[in-house]
């Protein structure tokens, strides 16, 4: 029994050197295949995430530089809404105050006309007594002229009233000598 507790150790141990000096035979160049396995499945994935960040930083730029144009965009938006906002309160101002100009000129206008009507109301008035003054005048001159008509007429009967009256004077005065 002796025997078997050194042989029984002894063929596992041979059996298992079989096996060790089996594996330890391949297990460098195994060791070697995992390593440069796992180191290339490292270096794609760092490529992988160089490529990765790559892209995405291209992305982030491309996203940046188009955040940029739609900010000039807006900006320039913003500047144009405020220059047409600002025109438009311009216009309104000027047209407040070409409204207010006009009312005044209307007002000075209608104070013009108002002042003109009672000028024109006068000048109508003066028109209206002219003619009622030439017409009283012409009446007046044909009366004038009437007087002076039967004032001639008087004057030529009296003048033959006086002549009769001295050709009668004289005949008495002729008639009273030859009487006498």
């Amino acid at each position: 029994m002796n025997k078997a507790y050194v042989i029984a150790p002894f063929l596992a141990l041979l059996i298992f050197g079989g096996f060790y000096w089996n594996f330890s035979k391949g297990y460098a160049e195994r060791e070697a295949v995992k390593v440069a396995a796992q180191k290339k499945i490292k270096e794609d994935k760092l490529k992988e995430e160089a490529e990765g960040r790559k892209a995405a930083v291209e992305a982030a730029i491309r996203l940046q530089e188009q955040r940029k144009k739609e900010k000039l965009d807006k900006d320039e938006k913003d500047r144009l809404e405020k220059e047409a906002r600002q025109a438009a309160i311009d216009a309104r101002d000027k047209s407040y105050r070409d409204k207010e100009k006009l009312e005044k000129q209307v007002d000075r206008l209608n104070k013009e006309i108002a002042v003109e009507k009672e000028a024109v109301a006068k000048i109508e008035e003066t028109k209206k007594l002219s003619r009622e003054e030439e017409a009283f005048l012409k009446q007046f001159v044909k009366s004038a002229e009437t007087n002076v008509k039967e004032l001639a007429n008087v004057i030529e009967k009296i003048d033959a009233a006086d002549k009769a009256r001295a050709a009668a004077e004289a005949a008495a005065a002729a008639a009273a000598k030859a009487k006498s």
